[in-house]
């Protein structure tokens, strides 16, 4: 009776969460370009583009607009205005999850295909970006807050292979870690999202899950 209550309950919260689809292009073109982004960077020669999630990041678009926060990561080739990622390569960036200003969750691509969000640690992690955060007075909203908080936990029960949960400005402290697999030594940003203040609300609600 015990194991059946636990599933019961797994059961409700998995139906709980609502996400709503609104795929980003993911052609074989950009298929293409993410295996060979895998090959340059990685070093890695892979059939597919399937990855075993273990992190899940946490980011901000800043930008307040979800129909422009969306169009930036609909193409397959990387945008022409992003001088400052072009030398690392033509796939575009994108996320696995969008999360607009109203709390709605926008599922952009299949969770286990690999996307381009953050240097090193992309073959492993699948990425969450939240419509907001253009400047520091621009606060992710708490239905934002709210929709993380579900989508995380709906995540790691859904793949019980994720270990942590950490935000964009964290990525760095992972060089040493055994996820890194970033060869190009000179290929860094320097990251600030999503505010800390965010991310503190949201791992006090998060449990089982380092970062």
């Amino acid at each position: 009776m015990k194991n059946l209550l636990i599933f019961l309950t797994f059961c409700i919260s998995l139906n709980a969460i609502q996400i709503k689809q609104l795929p980003i292009i993911f052609d074989k073109k950009r298929i293409d370009l993410t295996k060979e982004y895998i090959k340059t960077h990685y070093e890695l020669e892979v059939d597919d583009i399937t990855i075993i999630p273990k992190m899940i990041v946490i980011h901000h678009t800043a930008l307040n607009n979800l129909k422009k926060s969306y169009k930036r990561f609909y193409p397959s080739k990387l945008l022409s205005d992003r001088k400052d990622i072009v030398k690392a390569g033509n796939l575009n960036v994108s996320a696995h999850f969008l999360v607009a200003r109203d709390g709605t969750i926008y599922s952009l691509m299949p969770e286990t295909f690999m996307a381009r969000h953050v240097i090193g640690l992309n073959y492993s992690s699948i990425g969450i970006e939240n419509v907001g955060g253009q400047s520091k007075n621009d606060k992710l909203t708490k239905a934002q807050l709210k929709s993380n908080i579900d989508l995380v936990n709906y995540l790691k029960e859904k793949y019980k292979t994720i270990e942590y949960l950490i935000a964009h400005s964290e990525y760095t402290r992972y060089k040493s870690h055994e996820l890194w697999l970033e060869k190009d030594k000179n290929y860094e940003t320097i990251k600030t999202d999503p505010h800390k203040d965010f991310m503190k609300a949201l791992r006090k609600k998060i449990s089982g899950l380092k970062n």
